[in-house]
């Protein structure tokens, strides 16, 4: 009798896909091989197409312990011709929107090569505009719209961008971020002193910063940024404006320098969290060898190697809001230089029901959610272990203090580092795509996932 022979790999499920060659849907499946994870498709025209999705098979087998039911927002277009080509947001979309994205114009003063936007030259928005595209974002979010993203191009290229950040500050959004490539903090510091004045609280600075070294800063922004970078953070340090460093990370390019940003960032009074983003394969980004792309695990284990292990993969978890694309974890200070999860103090199983469908964005709020269930118990032996765990994570005597030293003390103690793997061609999967939940807010008011956007839409929009 002969050997029976078995496939090399584990099938998952199926799922849809785009063809990376006509841009068509596609049906596909999703496979483990080797330890990592693929889709695998096949079009009817460009035949079958093999691409990785994630490197570490057992970080994305056990996320789904992490997902939850979507939040529900306000839709803009109906279901016709199916995802991803009915943006946005169509009723068949699954998640609310974390992150409303404007863009006030195409306009850049960087000419970066891996420019997921194509920015250069391009107009600017008018004020009446932005402000009927920020009240539709609150009106789709039912009055809740949470973090809003001002975007470009370079945003700070905009001639009313202070008028801008006090129009969105006066909308009272629960966040406003400036996405921002420095140049202009670093050069013109009354620019600075005004956002100060702007925002004593709910503001921060996301700021590109991919890595240290004059090569790394070519290939990614096309010119050596590293005094600029510097100069900005010492501006925005000056005048007590929160940081998120937002780096880029491409395999072969800076992949190496992950562990010494982290390091960088804990030593900077006003960087509050590091966000890495593995690079998605639109816009300027030329396509290369996608098998071998970086993804969100990737970023992982190179945190832990480059890290000594002081940060380690375990200590991260999938968020709620997109488990597929987006990784989180919070930091403790120990000491000087020396910092511990503290998702490794608690099982993050039983605080579950607290974490939202949302990118929280302080520790603050994220402590006082994981307390709630802890003052909700009666007495039992697991509530008693939740109050211990707790009382490792938060020092029991603040929740005594005034706000303002609630803030100080975890402004001073606590550490965010979150990964963002957005989808592109090649690695599309149905699923993440219907999950995403950073959107872009469009000039003709509809709502559209960042990866559909930059893959299908942009071109429409364009100032």
């Amino acid at each position: 009798m002969k050997k029976q022979l078995q496939k090399d790999y584990l099938f998952l499920e199926p799922t849809t896909s785009i063809c990376g060659a006509c841009n068509e849907r596609v049906g596909a499946k999703i496979i483990l091989k080797d330890e990592r994870i693929f889709v695998v498709k096949q079009c009817p025209t460009h035949g079958k197409q093999e691409e990785l999705l994630e490197e570490d098979s057992e970080y994305y087998l056990a996320r789904k312990k992490y997902d939850k039911p979507g939040t529900k927002c306000k839709t803009q277009t109906k279901i016709k011709n199916g995802c991803p080509f009915d943006c946005g947001l169509c009723p068949d979309h699954e998640q609310h929107t974390c992150i409303g994205l404007i863009e006030i114009t195409n306009k850049c003063d960087l000419g970066c090569p891996l420019c997921y936007a194509h920015s250069g030259e391009g107009g600017f928005l008018e004020m009446d505009k932005i402000e009927e595209m920020m009240d539709f974002y609150i009106d789709s979010e039912y009055g809740n719209a949470e973090i809003l993203q001002i975007t470009g191009g370079e945003p700070t290229t905009h001639p009313k961008i202070v008028e801008i950040l006090q129009l969105a500050a006066d909308k009272k959004f629960k966040y406003v971020m400036l996405n921002t490539n420095g140049i202009r903090i670093s050069e013109d510091e009354e620019f600075v002193k005004n956002i100060a004045k702007i925002f004593p609280k709910g503001f921060e600075i996301y700021l590109q910063f991919d890595g240290f070294t004059p090569e790394t800063m070519k290939k990614i922004r096309g010119k050596d940024l590293t005094e600029e970078k510097q100069k900005a953070i010492e501006n925005l340090t000056k005048y007590n404006i929160p940081i998120t460093l937002v780096s880029v990370i491409e395999q072969g390019i800076n992949d190496d320098e992950i562990g010494d940003i982290v390091r960088f960032g804990f030593e900077q009074k006003m960087v509050r969290g590091i966000n890495f983003q593995p690079v998605a394969f639109f816009g300027r980004v030329p396509r290369q060898k996608t098998l071998n792309r970086m993804t969100l695990t990737g970023v992982l284990n190179n945190i832990e190697s480059q890290t000594g292990g002081m940060i380690e993969r375990d200590d991260f978890i999938p968020l709620p809001c997109d488990v597929d694309r987006v990784a989180i974890t919070y930091l403790k200070k120990i000491k000087e230089n020396n910092w511990r999860s503290v998702m490794r103090d608690v099982e993050i199983e039983t605080y579950l029901p607290a974490i939202k469908n949302t990118l929280s964005f302080t520790m603050e709020e994220v402590a006082k959610d994981m307390i709630k269930p802890v003052f909700k118990c009666n007495g039992s032996g697991g509530c008693i272990k939740s109050m211990k765990e707790m009382s490792t994570i938060i020092d029991p005597k603040i929740l005594l203090k005034s706000k303002e030293q609630k803030v100080k003390y975890v402004n001073e103690n606590f550490f965010r580092i979150t990964i963002t793997s957005f989808v592109d061609v090649y690695n599309f999967d149905i699923k993440s795509v219907k999950k995403d939940c950073v959107h872009i807010i469009t000039p003709d008011l509809k709502k559209m996932p960042f990866s559909t956007y930059n893959m299908f839409y942009r071109n429409k929009y364009k100032l």
